[in-house]
């Protein structure tokens, strides 16, 4: 509400773009599940291309939260948000619409993977680093980017990286031991 005064709010009031934005962006969370062997799960979609478990971010939500909730819901896997590690902040665009994607990385979930969301995923598999197809979901393949910088890049044409800790991961040289990776 606005007290009358020219550009100036009430007293304790927000500016109503503010109250009620206009969505102008996706956020969301792609997480790199690794096995006690390194190898990596990937999800086969219907559209033929492989994905990391993920998915939007939801209000309230952080990364971490997120990240552990979308695994479950996907997989079936159960993980704590404090054993979840992000790594960078992506941003790229889908059409017309920024994309704003976290990197994240666990060791530490538990369960097996079943398909529980069979209209998006044909199956779940363990992968080893050197099997991942080629063909993968882009923010998955940026995420993985991020998990082993050294690899051919897949996803990273048009997508801005933001490094949160590439200070502290190794890529596969990282173990749980380390106390790196989560």
């Amino acid at each position: 509400m606005w007290n009358g005064r020219v550009n100036s709010p009430a007293e304790g009031a927000e500016r109503p773009e503010r109250v009620h934005p206009a969505s102008h962006s996706l956020t969301g969370v792609g997480l790199a599940v690794l096995d006690s062997a390194g190898r990596v799960l990937l999800g086969l979609g219907h559209d033929g291309r492989w994905e990391l478990p993920g998915g939007k971010v939801d209000a309230g939500e952080d990364f971490e939260t997120a990240a552990g909730r979308e695994l479950a819901e996907e997989t079936g896997l159960v993980v704590s948000a404090s054993d979840v590690l992000v790594m960078a902040v992506l941003v790229d665009a889908v059409g017309r619409l920024p994309r704003v994607t976290a990197a994240a990385v666990t060791r530490r979930a538990t369960g097996r993977p079943r398909v529980t969301e069979p209209d998006k995923i044909v199956r779940w598999e363990w992968l080893d680093r050197r099997a991942v197809p080629s063909s993968l979901f882009r923010p998955s393949a940026s995420v993985l980017d991020c998990l082993w910088p050294e690899a051919a890049r897949r996803g990273t044409a048009g997508v801005r990286h933001y490094e949160v800790l590439a200070s502290r991961i190794s890529g596969s040289g990282a173990s749980e031991s380390d106390g790196v990776l989560p």
